[in-house]
């Protein structure tokens, strides 16, 4: 018995098996270093000859590689050298409503990348509501009416169409910030320190403590099912504490158990999406790249830059105060604040893990100024000359203008 035992234990390692291959650039044939190559559950490096070796007994391996698309391939496809296809994501946002197959904002933008050089979407995922765009397989959501509202009723269609125009699919999934799952769970909503009753933000939305294994595991599992379907990349926003004080957490809440609450969320997606191949982006305030600290809210560059594989600031001009960068008015110098911005965080993560958000709305300040295609072209123009992953384009109302976007 005590054989048998053994010969069980010893079995999974009998089991392994190697797999070596190089990994290229498509377009240029140079090797691909220090690519990540993984299962489901282990992780190896490209060297510098862009060769790898991964010992496992599974059969589908996925490769991520900065500025490349991600690859999924079968260990049986007989492939040594595995070709990666390089890519600047420039993304425009597609809102939760407009995502729709039928939707005219979904035309408009499709037209738009097949005529520029626009090749990437970030998609409403889970919305700061919580509801889901589709029809998920987590039944715990689905129980919470997170599918009530949800607006793709084909989801396996959209993630077609967008694979025959070539476009990059982002998921932006809302973290923290989650009405749906605030309410289901009063365990672990965010509450007032005065009164211990559920504290709503300005837009009349709850949070949940991002402390709490439950609610981080919850959104994770969102994520999940988005890498399920397709999406080559999770954007996690709202991932972050509340800029707000007087609320009741689960633990004592500094800046040091701050930073490590929101590493840990991203090692556990790291970890549970690892199988899908997707790559993991987080978006931040603009004033990241300017801060010493976490501005209460558990944010650091280099805290995101260990677990993260690209960061998102929201750079828009407006969202500085006046005398940021010597200006009275930033939103004026669209092309500085860009460009500013990232240079300050090169000693902290390399430009091209960082792919900014850019402002394609009105100034909300005192000026009120139109960003058309001008200063739209600025902040592209600054990401291309400091080297960015590329950028992603905000508008509320997913509303942009061809001739705004044409070189």
């Amino acid at each position: 018995m005590k054989k048998l035992l053994l010969f069980n234990a010893i079995l999974p390692t009998l089991l392994l098996a190697s797999f070596s291959g190089t990994l290229i650039d498509s377009k240029s044939a140079s090797p691909i270093i220090n690519a990540t190559i993984s299962d489901s559950k282990i992780t190896t490096k490209s060297d510098k000859n862009g060769s790898f070796l991964i010992d496992s007994n599974e059969t589908l391996y996925h490769v991520k590689a900065y500025g490349y698309r991600p690859l999924s391939f079968n260990s049986d496809s007989n492939r040594s050298i595995i070709k990666l296809k390089p890519i600047k994501v420039k993304a425009l946002y597609l809102t939760f409503w407009g995502a729709s197959n039928n939707s005219k904002t979904l035309q408009n933008l499709l037209k738009i990348i097949d005529a520029t050089e626009v090749n990437a979407v970030v998609v409403d995922v889970k919305n700061t509501y919580g509801s889901t765009l589709f029809l998920t397989g987590y039944k715990k959501a689905n129980s919470y009416g997170a599918k009530n509202n949800r607006t793709n009723r084909n989801i396996q269609k959209f993630i077609a169409t967008m694979k025959a125009h070539n476009i990059y699919t982002i998921a932006r999934i809302a973290t923290f910030k989650d009405e749906i799952q605030a309410v289901h769970n009063p365990q672990y909503a965010l509450k007032k320190e005065s009164n211990n009753t559920i504290w709503r933000n300005q837009d009349n939305m709850a949070w949940v403590d991002p402390f709490n294994k439950s609610a981080r595991d919850y959104t994770i599992s969102i994520a999940q099912e988005a890498a399920k379907v397709g999406f080559d990349e999770i954007n996690f926003d709202y991932i972050r504490f509340p800029a707000k004080k007087g609320l009741k957490y689960s633990q004592y809440c500094t800046q040091k158990t701050r930073v490590k609450a929101i590493e840990e969320f991203l090692d556990e997606a790291k970890n549970r999406l690892r199988k899908y191949g997707v790559f993991i982006s987080v978006d931040t305030y603009g004033n990241i790249c300017w801060s010493k600290d976490d501005n209460g809210i558990g944010q650091t560059v280099t805290s995101l830059a260990k677990h993260a594989d690209y960061l998102c600031p929201m750079l828009y001009p407006s969202g500085f105060s006046s005398g940021s960068f010597n200006f009275k008015y930033p939103a004026e110098h669209p092309y500085e604040v860009i460009y500013r911005s990232v240079k300050r965080i090169q000693n902290r993560i390399v430009s091209a893990r960082v792919r900014p958000w850019l402002q394609g709305f009105r100034d909300y300040t005192s000026q009120h100024k139109l960003y058309k295609r001008e200063e739209i072209q600025a902040q592209i123009r600054a990401t291309e000359d400091i080297k960015t992953d590329g950028w992603m384009l905000w508008s509320p109302s997913s509303k942009y203008k061809l001739e705004y976007l044409i070189k």
